[in-house]
């Protein structure tokens, strides 16, 4: 496929909807192809086909751009297809940003108890790096 963005043209004539091969969408939300072929295989994403070659549509980039915002905050492969799922089921998103409330309250919860376990540790660990180094300097 040729470097820039295709354009589909419906049967009416116009212009559907820009195409993206693996390589532009990768480099475009950079990841790797692997990256993209790895949520195709998840069922995340479902490519066209023009001949042998995989087209991305702009839902289908959309949808990877939801997907790897949703891995960069902690959401398993499992909640977000769901997140997706209900997106597509529910023409009116309402069941969808339920569940997307109830399962970003839950990840703040946790992500709040993990920053008070790394405070904790590094409140600790100071203290054992000033105790060390009290102990090397006396008997410098």
């Amino acid at each position: 496929m040729h470097s820039q963005t295709h354009q589909a043209v419906s049967p009416e004539g116009d212009h559907a909807a820009a195409l993206y091969s693996v390589s532009q969408l990768a480099r475009q939300l950079g990841v790797t192809a692997r990256t993209i072929r790895f949520y195709e295989d998840k069922n995340l994403i479902t490519p066209q086909r023009a001949g042998t070659t995989r087209v991305y549509t702009h839902r289908d980039r959309a949808r990877l751009a939801l997907i790897l915002r949703g891995k960069r905050l902690g959401f398993s492969l499992r909640e977000i297809k769901e997140f997706l799922d209900l997106y597509d089921a529910d023409p009116q998103h309402h069941l969808q940003l339920r569940q997307l409330l109830i399962a970003v309250r839950k990840r703040i919860t946790k992500l709040k108890e993990q920053r008070s376990a790394i405070e904790e540790s590094l409140t600790e660990l100071s203290e054992i790096d000033r105790q060390c180094e009290a102990v090397l300097a006396s008997r410098a």
